[in-house]
């Protein structure tokens, strides 16, 4: 293998260790959940993430594959009791999924209600954990309706809650996705928790920017796009 064939590989690798490739549409059909899964494999990307009735179908899927499964819970609202949000997130674990996805409490957090917001992080970080150790569980915080100190107010929940990544957007809120602002102050602020970014990144240039703001993650339906244009961009 040549050298430059090398670094062309080792920077695809990169890119896909870093993709969540998302099919998270009320519509998505069992027979794009298999492209979906199909296309990981292939591109080797570290996790599809879907709702939570296709996890056993991509964990049989995905099979032998470097992909691990995510899921999401209380999702898109955050507004789901800790109860319901625990036991969706220890029925996925007990499925076989091996990150957690949660939408925190948006509006107790906006009322400034950020203990409510930690306790109903860490009961389900605690569920999470028991059930299995090694199962990530990310925050999504919805950071286009909140303001700069709520966001750090989030980092703060979640640090204390003992999450292991925040996340910026659902994706489905109609104020918008992830921003390079609201990465950087993420990362700024939740360190040493990681960031995922998701929401709006559709292109290379856009995965690209918010890796540089901090992400350590990319949450994305547009995986297979930007594989493909790194790709012909490394000749």
């Amino acid at each position: 293998m040549s050298q430059a064939r090398g670094e062309t590989d080792d920077a695809l690798r990169a890119m896909a260790r870093v993709i969540d490739h998302t099919l998270l549409k009320p519509e998505g059909t069992p027979a794009q959940i298999d492209r979906l899964c199909d296309e990981a494999r292939t591109w080797g990307f570290v996790a599809v993430c879907v709702n939570p009735l296709y996890v056993p179908r991509c964990v049989a899927r995905l099979r032998g594959a470097e992909t691990a499964v995510a899921t999401v819970c209380g999702f898109p609202l955050g507004a789901s009791t800790t109860a319901d949000k625990c036991d969706e997130a220890r029925r996925a674990v007990e499925a076989g999924a091996m990150e957690i996805d949660m939408v925190l409490r948006i509006g107790e957090l906006i009322a400034g209600e950020v203990r409510a917001v930690r306790d109903d992080i860490a009961a389900v970080v605690e569920t999470v954990k028991r059930a299995r150790t090694d199962v990530l569980v990310k925050v999504i915080f919805e950071t286009a309706v909140l303001t700069k100190e709520q966001i750090v107010a989030a980092c703060r929940a979640s640090a204390e809650g003992a999450a292991d990544f925040v996340k910026t957007s659902t994706g489905f809120h109609p104020s918008g996705g992830a921003t390079i602002e609201a990465v950087r102050l993420m990362h700024r602020h939740a360190s040493p928790i990681k960031v995922k970014a998701a929401g709006g990144i559709r292109d290379l240039a856009a995965a690209r920017a918010m890796l540089e703001a901090g992400a350590s993650r990319l949450g994305m339906s547009a995986g297979v796009a930007v594989m493909e244009a790194l790709k012909a961009e490394r000749g």
